[in-house]
């Protein structure tokens, strides 16, 4: 996948992979943590943790309502359930279910979306979850996090296990880009500042943080400092690191691999409305449905690239 290539970044693992690895070893400290898969646990990685505890495990078949009705009572009984499985079953499939036995009550259950968004692949649009962000966001008390590389993802499955209440973990199929080295901490509702820059902010979290590392480094090329935000969590959003970024560049593109609708650039406009309005730009997937290829010639073919947000980001600081 070509990302992150301009600034030298290095091909990692896929962020299912870093949870997976990171529940199993979660599960070895602490005996409250529980998985409920829906039949695709080769796919989330959740095996890797079946494996190891297997009397801690559970497998309930396709049936992404009842994976969440099983959870829920988990947590009703003081376990911290797991409850994984593609994100689009998941949001999409028991939706019902997560606002009225997780969100409602709001239950100590982490959820968790593998094979999110369009850099899926083949699979086609029926797997791509591409409203999973707006649809978690718009439960009331659920805190949404979306890691950018296999670091990321260790940490924020630490940070999500810790969290006492109701969660939503998006990780994705395809390897991407390291942009973190092995120490990088998740703190709910805080941006990481991955690069520094006074001109123009992006903004920006999974995959597309190393899409706008590359896009920073050739507006740097024009002369132009972007500084670039990884917003990890979407919900609570780090609302003081936006204002600051609106305050102090002016304008502030959001790249993210979900609808415009809903997603990361709705929250963060929201904030910027708020608390300091200035120039916005978005790079996201507009209002459509993807079409089945490689992760790479979507993402391309979308948009969900460092060109189009140096586009974006150009546009904002010449006043365009």
């Amino acid at each position: 996948m070509n990302l992150g290539t301009e600034v030298g970044l290095k091909m990692g693992k896929a962020t299912r992979d870093a949870f997976g690895e990171a529940l199993r070893d979660i599960g070895r400290e602490n005996p409250a943590v529980v998985v409920v898969d829906g039949d695709v646990s080769n796919s989330t990685r959740t095996e890797w943790f079946g494996k190891e505890f297997p009397d801690r495990f559970f497998d309930v078949g396709i049936a992404e309502s009842n994976l969440v009705g099983v959870a829920s009572g988990l947590a009703a009984n003081g376990k911290i359930p797991v409850a994984a499985s593609f994100a689009a079953f998941l949001l999409c499939n028991a939706y019902d279910q997560i606002r009225m036995g997780v969100a409602y009550p709001h239950l100590n259950v982490k959820l968790v979306g593998s094979h999110a968004g369009i850099s899926i692949g083949e699979d086609g649009p029926s797997q791509m979850a591409i409203e999973d962000v707006a649809l978690a966001c718009a439960l009331p008390g659920v805190v949404v996090l979306v890691p950018a590389d296999e670091h990321a993802a260790r940490a924020a499955t630490r940070a999500m296990i810790a969290y006492d209440g109701p969660t939503y973990l998006r990780v994705g199929r395809p390897n991407v880009p390291v942009v973190y080295d092995e120490n990088v901490q998740i703190e709910i509702g805080k941006a990481i500042t991955v690069r520094e820059g006074g001109d123009v902010t992006i903004i920006a979290n999974g995959l597309m943080v190393a899409a706008a590392l590359d896009a920073a480094a050739r507006l740097a090329g024009q002369g132009i400092e972007a500084r670039v935000l990884d917003m990890h969590t979407v919900k609570p959003l780090d609302e003081a690191a936006v204002a600051a970024a609106a305050r102090e560049t002016g304008g502030i593109v959001v790249a993210e691999e979900h609808l415009h609708h809903g997603g990361l650039g709705s929250v963060v406009a929201m904030a910027v409305a708020r608390l300091h309005p200035c120039r916005m730009g978005f790079v996201d997937l507009d209002d459509t449905y993807a079409q089945s290829g490689t992760g790479e010639e979507l993402l391309r073919e979308y948009g969900l690239t460092a060109d189009r947000i140096v586009e974006e980001a150009t546009r904002i600081v010449r006043g365009g």
